[in-house]
């Protein structure tokens, strides 16, 4: 299985292979890890004891994104217990919590998929909930929302950040989580999406407004800390904006809109100054005007360059993520 890609014929084949007919699975759970080996068999335990509760068809999809604990290896002890349940996928380098997340779904055999966290702060016990929410023939996904979250203040100011954007950039709903539920369906068209930057929440809304939230519980972080630093939330938001938003390029064209106009007016009364009152238009004015103009366009090339950048990235096919083993 080593070195297979999303973007080619590979893929497809596996793909197929997952959906086959004797594929009987009711419900896949999908778990991006990253250093998490001191928690996974906690999580793991937890969950095959809530699904079992469900009286339904199960699996549980592990997808390491290249972590630098022994999260490779309690995976395998895991999988070598529970070998019917349980696959394990270990990526060749780090791609961020979505793309791993889009790796274990192209595993998924279920009717419905779950996708969690790692860290237990989605409590197992929580997803029943979710999934008599999307029991209703209408609703094609669930969302587990918070009534208050556990995280640093910090990471709560990431997420209210990234949250925001979605709903004002993307038409979002300006809430959500990565504890949800999907349906097959929409899944499906998930797995078409082979740019290099995913982002799973906006692909969803793309194809379904039938969305349901339910309030779950969300619990402290046991044993690590996050690995989502404000530098990861900062690289998470500006992926957001630039590859699923034309927003600053509509912020160049009516910030230029405006400052044109400030720039015309400013003119003018240079002028009228120099018609009526015969004033010098004076060396300061100028270097200002020059400087302010000068900036201006300094900052949209650097905009237009970011998405020049992106752009690139697309075209080169640079792949969401590539697999170096499977258990």
């Amino acid at each position: 299985m080593a070195g297979i890609l999303f973007n080619g014929h590979l893929f497809v084949s596996l793909f197929e292979h997952n959906q086959s007919p004797m594929a009987d699975i009711d419900i896949s759970v999908v778990i991006p890890v990253y250093n998490s080996g001191t928690i996974l068999p906690e999580l793991s335990s937890r969950l095959m004891e809530v699904m079992e509760g469900t009286g339904k068809k199960y699996e549980l999809i592990f997808c390491d994104d290249c972590s630098r604990d022994n999260s490779w290896d309690v995976l395998r002890q895991i999988k070598e217990g529970n070998p019917g349940i349980i696959t394990a996928i270990q990526l060749s380098k780090n791609y961020g919590q979505h793309n791993a997340t889009l790796c274990g779904m192209s595993f998924a055999r279920g009717k419905l998929v779950v996708t969690m966290d790692d860290d237990l702060q989605h409590p197992p016990d929580e997803l029943p909930a979710l999934l008599e929410a999307i029991d209703d023939p209408g609703i094609d996904v669930v969302y587990g929302t918070f009534r208050k979250k556990s995280h640093s203040m910090v990471r709560n100011a990431g997420s209210y950040s990234v949250r925001k954007a979605s709903k004002h950039f993307l038409k979002g709903k300006g809430k959500g989580s990565s504890f949800r539920v999907i349906d097959r369906t929409i899944v499906d068209k998930i797995l078409e999406h082979r740019q290099y930057f995913i982002f799973i929440d906006e692909l969803i809304l793309w194809y379904t407004d039938n969305i349901s939230f339910v309030n779950v519980r969300h619990d402290k972080r046991k044993y690590s800390k996050s690995n989502y630093t404000g530098g990861r939330i900062w690289k998470l938001f500006s992926n957001l904006v630039f590859f699923y938003t034309s927003f600053p390029l509509k912020m160049m064209v009516y910030g230029g809109f405006v400052i044109s106009v400030l720039t015309f007016l400013l003119g003018l009364q240079f002028i009228l100054r120099k018609i009526f009152l015969d004033l010098p238009l004076g060396y300061a004015s100028v270097i200002v005007a020059i400087l302010f103009s000068t900036s201006i366009i300094i900052l949209s090339l650097g905009i237009i360059g970011e998405y020049l950048r992106r752009m690139h990235q697309i075209q080169n096919n640079r792949p969401p993520f590539n697999i170096h083993k499977v258990l």
